[in-house]
């Protein structure tokens, strides 16, 4: 099994608090994130949510249930409990530069439990995955103006 990591960063002119908002707020990704169609919250609790996405890239539609550490407005630690991936964990990490800006860091490791999806979609879920953090910061554009 090989595990492929990406990570991205960018600079965001707007508070850690309100970047992590737009991250929490996954029920809306569906209008704005690429390759999201679905979003759902299963359970939550005090500091974790439980909640699936769906996914459609090129033909191909999965759903992920994951698992996700809230660490507001620091950090959010995402773990697969059901999905395509053979391994899958994910962090959003939003640190602080001024009151008004912020580094947003994303980072994710995967590996697909079959091999023949691997072939199949493994570059298509590497760009989506890369455009992550584009997506947030041009939802905060919209958002916060």
């Amino acid at each position: 099994m090989k595990i492929k990591v990406i990570e991205r960063s960018a600079l965001a002119n707007y508070s850690a608090e309100k970047m992590y908002a737009l991250v929490h707020d996954f029920e809306a990704y569906p209008h704005y994130m690429p390759g999201c169609v679905g979003a759902e919250l299963l359970e939550s609790g005090e500091d974790w949510i439980k909640a699936r996405l769906d996914l459609a890239m090129a033909g191909l539609k999965q759903s992920i249930v994951t698992r996700n550490t809230l660490q507001a407005p620091r950090a959010m630690h995402i773990d697969q409990v059901e999905g395509p991936f053979a391994h899958f964990k994910g962090k959003w990490s939003f640190d602080t530069l001024s009151p008004e800006a912020c580094k947003v860091v994303f980072v994710m490791e995967f590996a697909f439990a079959s091999r023949i999806l691997g072939l199949a979609a493994g570059k298509l879920f590497e760009q989506v995955a890369s455009q992550q953090v584009k997506a947030i910061c041009e939802r905060a554009k919209f958002i916060y103006g």
